[in-house]
């Protein structure tokens, strides 16, 4: 008797798709922007009183800021971003909209979170200083997310430090 080849063998391996939609558990792009988002927010609510009150939105109306200004109002930030995220991106990985996101940070060659020190001078730091820059920061301002488009997801933040953002 001559079996129909359209007919499924029992006797088979058994056979599956091994294809997977996101590899490595990348989180999503909207996910990665929800976050950004609510960091850029909890940024604009400390700084923008902040400069307020010390008088810079009047003498940057008045065109009398200086270098003293712009340094301390960066390094306030700077304090402000570690006292919020610091614990979170020490322990798990994580700044407050990553948390809100469902994201956190890890190494790309492990999947295990960076040590601190390693996450401020690789992911953040450069970016930082360049973003002051003439001419060169405005432009890697609106490079860097633009890499995450790429099929790998990762920012060029993220090339620079050695890690990709996954569902946490």
């Amino acid at each position: 008797m001559v079996a129909n080849m359209s007919e499924e063998n029992p006797y088979a391996a058994p056979e599956s798709d091994v294809t997977v939609d996101e590899p490595m558990n990348l989180a999503s792009r909207g996910a990665r922007l929800g976050g950004s988002i609510v960091d850029g927010l909890i940024a604009i609510a400390i700084i923008w009183p902040t400069m307020y009150f010390l008088g810079y939105f009047g003498r940057a109306m008045e065109g009398a800021t200086s270098i003293e200004d712009e340094i301390g109002l960066t390094l306030f930030g700077f304090v402000s971003f570690l006292v919020i995220n610091g614990y979170l991106l020490a322990t798990r990985g994580q700044t407050v909209g990553k948390l809100a996101a469902g994201t956190r940070i890890v190494s790309v060659e492990d999947n295990k979170i960076l040590p601190f020190h390693k996450v401020i001078l690789l992911r953040y730091l450069p970016l930082w200083v360049v973003a002051y820059i003439p001419f060169i920061g405005p432009i890697i301002g609106i490079v860097n997310p633009l890499f995450i488009f790429r099929e790998d997801r990762r920012c060029l933040h993220d090339h620079i430090a050695g890690t990709r953002v996954i569902n946490a």
